[in-house]
């Protein structure tokens, strides 16, 4: 599952990478909305949102970019959007904006429990999955309150600390086991998983790997697109297809 940021390098190419990544078979697209005070996010990604923010890359345009490639791909495409921007826009209007902009799920890395029933609501109205962060650290009793608002799929953080490149294949083995054990859900790890190696490590027991800091630094030239199908095709040599089932639908 690539991750890219709406707007970077610019709007159009945000619709260019979908359509294109769409093509090579990706599991699906996380595209993250910007935000000016990102959430866990490293150096790569937070200067991606800041671009594409002085660039004129608000919601709503980012939800516009997103529009034009649903026209012209099926990939399934998850919005990974800050708490404080989906109550801003209205709350569960918001999550109807996300369906009809062509979003089939979204990812609230920071929203409170307290206040997340109206949102999950609103998913299940609209369709869309629902997905929270759970790490490794987590209880076992904070993990099954996570996993029983999730729906479609878990996003387990493979590292501790901010998103990254790393030098080393995250060790997920034990915590996708206790995971197991809270959820029939499927479960996409990221954080950190920035090479093939990585990716077929992360895949031995998760059944998605989430790429972002790695994806976002190759799209910041004027060849983004190429450079991010080409970046998709080297994770994925060597793996079989993304069953459906690490799909958010």
């Amino acid at each position: 599952m690539p991750f890219i940021t709406g707007g970077f390098p610019s709007l159009s190419c945000t619709a260019e990478a979908i359509v294109a990544l769409g093509g090579t078979g990706v599991a699906a697209i996380e595209v993250g909305i910007p935000f000016s005070d990102p959430i866990a996010d490293g150096p790569v990604i937070a200067q991606s949102m800041h671009e594409a923010l002085e660039r004129g890359a608000d919601c709503a345009r980012v939800l516009d970019a997103v529009r034009r490639a649903r026209a012209h791909t099926e990939v399934p495409l998850v919005a990974m959007v800050s708490a404080s921007i989906v109550f801003r826009r209205g709350g569960p209007s918001f999550i109807g904006e996300l369906s009809d902009a062509g979003f089939d799920g979204v990812i609230i890395p920071d929203i409170d429990l307290t206040a997340i029933d109206p949102i999950e609501v609103a998913c299940k109205t609209h369709d869309l999955t629902l997905s929270l962060l759970v790490a490794s650290t987590t209880s076992a009793v904070r993990t099954a309150e996570l996993a029983r608002h999730c729906r479609g799929f878990i996003y387990l953080l493979a590292r501790a600390g901010l998103t990254g490149e790393q030098a080393g294949a995250p060790d997920i083995a034990g915590p996708v086991a206790r995971l197991r054990g809270a959820t029939t859900l499927p479960i996409a790890a990221g954080f950190g998983i920035s090479t093939a190696s990585h990716v077929a490590a992360v895949c031995a027991h998760a059944d998605a790997a989430i790429v972002g800091s790695a994806f976002v630094r190759r799209m910041g030239g004027a060849d983004a697109v190429e450079q991010a199908v080409a970046f998709t095709r080297e994770l994925a040599a060597g793996l079989p297809r993304p069953s459906s089932a690490a799909t958010p639908r």
